[in-house]
């Protein structure tokens, strides 16, 4: 009778560990980066609506920000404190932080930007939690964890020190 335990090279068991981990090797190269830009692309999208011409906050976002859009706070409702500042701000970081996302550049930072932004939006939207905000958190968190992946400006960055403080250790 075989031991399903043995390691060896023959072994069925070998085979599924070496299958295992290429299955977590490519998940590992591909799923930062399908994060980051499953994360980046609505808020990106959203960011591109705010803008009337360059720094020029649209009269449609002006409004939203002014009239519309409402914290809902323990029961009551209440208006965004400076909604043209808000709105400007909100505009910024809307295309901002997807772009440094879409690069991978100070990733982790970024998706705490959106992850932040999630939280006020899920105050304006406290039904959307299900539909959309729930996914952005998650994906938010897991960028977070993960940082941008071997496929980011951030790995390039870190390999490019790396290198640089081996080469002066010597």
């Amino acid at each position: 009778m075989h031991d399903m335990t043995d390691p060896s090279p023959r072994s069925g068991v070998a085979f599924f560990r070496r299958v295992r981990a290429g299955i977590a090797n490519v998940g590992w190269l591909l799923a930062p980066i399908v994060a980051r830009i499953a994360l980046a692309l609505p808020f990106l999208r959203s960011g591109r609506t705010r803008w009337d011409g360059f720094l020029s906050i649209s009269p449609g976002t002006a409004y939203l920000f002014e009239d519309q859009f409402k914290l809902h706070v323990f029961g009551h409702l209440y208006a965004f404190p400076a909604p043209d500042v808000v709105a400007f701000v909100v505009g910024c970081a809307e295309i901002i932080l997807p772009l440094l996302l879409l690069v991978g550049l100070a990733t982790r930072f970024a998706a705490l930007g959106l992850l932040a932004m999630t939280a006020v939006i899920q105050l304006v939207f406290p039904d959307a939690w299900v539909n959309f905000h729930l996914y952005w958190a998650a994906l938010a968190l897991a960028i977070m964890a993960l940082g941008g992946g071997p496929l980011s400006l951030d790995h390039g960055i870190e390999m490019f020190a790396q290198r640089r403080r081996a080469v002066a250790m010597r």
